[in-house]
């Protein structure tokens, strides 16, 4: 007899289907499976067996064959038992071949039958719901599974035998709801920084254009302080960018609690970070810090410190918006659309260009020091800036009037004046002037004569790359935005300029000359 369950398997974020099909056939008694199953998946014949032998179902004697089709598509993870277990059930004759023909399964077992919770339940759920079907997962993610679709039917059984006895009618499991976690506590406000006006400046046309930034200054001048609280300057999720990041995060296994509402993502990988754990990839590859970073922010604090061929990883994400892991047998994209806010010391002492400090690591210190960036990464990095240490002056003023609320209300103003701006072009994917592809910035830039004769004679006179010429007319669109005007003014150019400046060769020539 032939058994039959629908499951799926993940290729990125992308759930895709795959039929379990259980057969139970005369002949020497073994158990396989067939299909491209990864080590997880083999060990599942074992969870399997103990799990129908505790709910009093033991496995014939006979050959059984486990085919995961399409049988060229790698099968990874645990969540492939119960689907197996309810088609060995179906091939038994223990189970009506009906029961389950609307939905599609995923769930890791115990020895015990009681169903354990598995990564991906998300993407699983939105992709049977493309399908046109419904989704039985484990019990402790069923609040997750419940955010795909309200009009989806959803199953959570806690064990094998809640599941049958349903499907039975002697108890019935009702739909989970959806959850959202609880919020750790207030979050940290921009009000909180004395000083730094320039800076904070700087944060708010980088919140407002999504625009990566660099921030160079001594140690305690509030470089850190600053980057963790750029997410509450930003305007929230829209739901389907909610789904588009929660997606991620549930293959990664971080939405145990329920998701985590519409606060945009913030990610700070410690600089020992390895490639893999930046962008992704392993034997079994899961989604790196960039990944989870989708749609938020990529903050890298001490950002020499990290490996050079770690940094130089980031150059494709940040200039595609997506990151692709390759392997033998199949290519898996995720989506990496970041916003990269770095900081950094002038030199390893930290205090390179000081007014009365001598390095004592000789005068190349500094320059030695940023080397370790190399420039076409730099090159990416929108905006550059240099953050002052904190005078006690400043320490004793008074708390600075304007909170993460007022400057969130003019970022949100300026974010919606691009978005009607881009979606009035047919540029759906595009959000932000930093998501603009190059090709379109004339459809979008209305230079005055002024500002066109500032950027021609800057871009002679330092050399811009064309990335940084392009990027330099983004940051520039976003200062007009920020200021509701249609054109972009010479003022808008020469402080785009400002923010764009050959910082590692000032830095380096300030540091030698003191």
């Amino acid at each position: 007899m032939l058994g039959q369950v629908a499951t799926l398997a993940f290729v990125g974020v992308e759930a895709r289907p795959v039929e379990v099909q259980a057969q139970v056939s005369p002949g020497l008694p073994a158990f396989a499976i067939v299909g491209l199953p990864d080590k997880a998946v083999a060990e599942s014949r074992e969870r399997v067996r103990g799990a129908l032998h505790a709910i009093g179902l033991g496995l014939p004697s006979k050959h059984i064959t486990i085919n995961l089709a399409p049988a060229d598509l790698p099968k990874e993870g645990s969540h492939f038992d119960l689907p197996i277990a309810l088609a060995l059930m179906i091939a038994c004759g223990a189970l009506r071949q009906g029961y389950l023909d609307d939905y599609c399964v995923i769930g890791e077992l115990a020895l015990d039958a009681s169903i354990s919770p598995v990564v991906g339940v998300l993407p699983a759920a939105i992709g049977a719901n493309a399908l046109g079907k419904g989704l039985i997962c484990p019990a402790a993610t069923g609040a997750e599974a419940a955010w795909a679709s309200a009009d989806m039917p959803v199953l959570a059984p806690p064990h094998i035998l809640s599941l049958v006895n349903h499907f039975k009618g002697l108890q019935s499991l009702a739909r989970p709801e959806p959850a959202v976690a609880e919020e750790a506590g207030p979050e940290p406000d921009l009000s909180d920084i004395r000083g730094q006006e320039a800076a904070k400046r700087a944060l708010e046309v980088a919140a407002a254009g999504g625009h990566n930034l660099l921030m160079v200054g001594p140690p305690g001048a509030g470089k850190s302080m600053m980057a963790q609280r750029l997410p509450s300057i930003l305007p929230p999720l829209t739901p389907q960018e909610m789904l588009e990041v929660c997606q991620i995060h549930s293959l990664a296994g971080e939405l145990s609690k329920g998701l985590p509402g519409r606060k945009r993502p913030f990610r700070a990988p410690h600089h020992s970070a390895s490639m893999a754990a930046l962008v992704g990839g392993g034997s079994r590859p899961r989604p790196g810090e960039v990944a989870l970073a989708h749609l938020g922010v990529l903050f890298l604090d001490e950002l020499p410190e990290f490996v050079p061929q770690v940094l130089d990883s980031l150059r494709q994400p940040l200039e595609s918006g997506e990151i692709a892991i390759a392997r033998a047998n199949h290519r898996i994209v995720y989506p990496s659309r970041i916003q990269l806010i770095a900081a950094m010391n002038p030199c390893r002492c930290g205090h390179a260009g000081e007014p009365g400090y001598s390095c004592g690591r000789g005068t190349n210190c500094a320059e030695r020091y940023q080397a370790r960036i190399s420039g076409p990464l730099l090159d990416r990095i929108d905006m550059q800036i240099e953050v002052p240490a904190v005078t006690a002056a400043d320490l004793v003023l008074p708390a600075p009037a304007e909170d993460s609320a007022t400057v969130r209300a003019r970022v949100a103003e300026a974010r919606t004046i691009q978005l009607e701006r881009y979606q009035g072009l047919g540029l759906k994917s595009v959000r932000t002037n930093a998501d603009c592809p190059a090709g379109r910035l004339q459809n979008v830039i209305d230079l005055d004569d002024a500002g066109a004769a500032l950027l021609r004679e800057a871009a002679e006179a330092t050399s811009l790359s064309a990335r940084g010429y392009y990027r330099t007319m983004k940051v520039a669109r976003t200062l007009a935005d920020l200021d509701h005007s249609d054109k972009v003014r010479r003022v808008h150019v020469a402080e785009a300029l400002s923010y764009r400046g050959e910082m590692s060769r000032t830095r380096a020539d300030r540091a030698a000359a003191g």
